[in-house]
């Protein structure tokens, strides 16, 4: 009997296959022996790199092939003027590169060396290293250890290499779309499809753009939707970087329509000003999520919305339908950030919530983080 055809998406478009880790393999089946990861600083393999090394004023302190692929990496001291975070990383913070100068200073010790590459004109680049290369120049270091690989290729990888501070959506979206920049610079006119593994999903490239946009987009709301709809393209990068950012095409959710639907829905909510809640206000969110006639209908009918999204949906029309009716007027973005954040209450009934739940040994903890966590299962 002939197995039962998949039903596809409510869209009708393929949906991205699901990642899934790496079967565990059979002890001692995979990689190089011990003995086969020596290598001599001096050899052929790595002379161009030690040289580029000993140029930028650089020391080799030694050369390994590594235990997994067998790939030649050098081990050396860099003038840490000489290195800088790749150009397409997410932003430094700085809570957290000061607390790791604190952990550093307190130590005296520097053992997590960087990753880094050679940079295209002169000196390094590291794809992982940020926090740690700030942390070294915070408490004026004059070099920082390094595992220089020869294979230029690693920059792309850093959602992989990045292990210094958890990513979360928005930094996610923001380095896929780094990178996306990046990588059509050096070339453009290879397929998306070929760069996949670096990109991780093709939903990150729009919210990437998103976020580029609007700092406060609420791209958890869309990730779900844009993880349905969204796949490589075969085309050249340069084509679907123009097809999302620029073109109206009907096969692809484009970034800035998506900005403008997510304004005239979330808007109110995503200013961080007062807003009165106007009669006028809430038939434009209602005509925005509803009717057929809206402007956004196109991108609405495309939609594949779970059901607890739905819901949520439909409770926030009916909050800001009775707001509306009272003509309210708050901040509603500091209000937000209290549910999303755990921000600090903004208004009186906030500390009183705040107190009946902590009364109650009940944790205020961020939704984004329950949200991670809830992805990570």
């Amino acid at each position: 009997m002939a197995p039962t055809p998949k039903p596809k998406s409510a869209t009708g478009r393929k949906r991205a296959p699901a990642r899934r880790a790496p079967k565990k393999a059979a002890a001692r089946s995979r990689g190089i022996e011990p003995e086969a990861c020596r290598l001599d600083a001096a050899s052929a393999e790595v002379a161009a790199l030690t040289h580029r090394i000993e140029h930028e004023g650089g020391v080799v302190l030694g050369a390994y092939h590594e235990p997994l692929g067998g790939h030649p990496v050098v081990f050396a001291s860099l003038p840490i003027d000489k290195i800088e975070p790749t150009p397409f990383q997410r932003d430094l913070s700085e809570a957290h590169h000061k607390k790791l100068a604190g952990v550093l200073d307190k130590t005296g010790l520097f053992l997590d060396p960087v990753i880094a590459i050679t940079a295209p004109k002169e000196g390094f680049w590291t794809p992982n290293g940020r926090h740690r290369l700030a942390a070294m120049r915070r408490l004026g270091a004059r070099a920082i250890t390094a595992l220089v690989v020869p294979r230029r290729e690693i920059a792309w990888q850093i959602l992989a290499l990045n292990t210094e501070k958890a990513h979360n959506l928005k930094e996610r979206s923001l380095e896929v779309i780094r990178i996306y920049r990046g990588l059509l610079e050096e070339d453009g006119a290879r397929a998306e499809t070929e760069f996949a593994y670096y990109l991780e999903e093709a939903a990150l490239v729009t919210l990437g753009l998103c976020y580029e946009q609007k700092k406060n987009f609420a791209g958890g709301a869309y990730a779900p939707i844009l993880r349905r709809l969204e796949t490589f393209s075969g085309d050249s990068l340069r084509k679907a970087l123009h097809d999302l950012g620029f073109v109206k095409n009907p096969s692809k959710l484009d970034a800035e329509r998506l900005m403008e639907h997510t304004q005239a829905v979330s808007g109110w909510f995503l200013e961080d000003r007062e807003i009165e809640i106007s009669a006028k206000r809430v038939m434009k969110i209602i005509e925005s999520t509803n009717d057929p006639r809206s402007e956004y209908y196109d991108l609405m009918r495309r939609e594949s919305v779970p059901a607890e999204e739905l819901m949520g949906r439909r409770m926030e029309i009916g909050v800001v339908a009775v707001l509306g009716q009272l003509r309210a007027k708050r901040n509603w973005h500091r209000i937000m950030r209290e549910w999303i954040y755990a921000d600090p209450p903004a208004t009186e009934l906030g500390e009183q919530e705040w107190e009946y739940f902590e009364g109650r040994g009940v944790l205020q903890t961020p939704i984004v983080e329950r949200s991670l966590e809830g992805e990570h299962r």
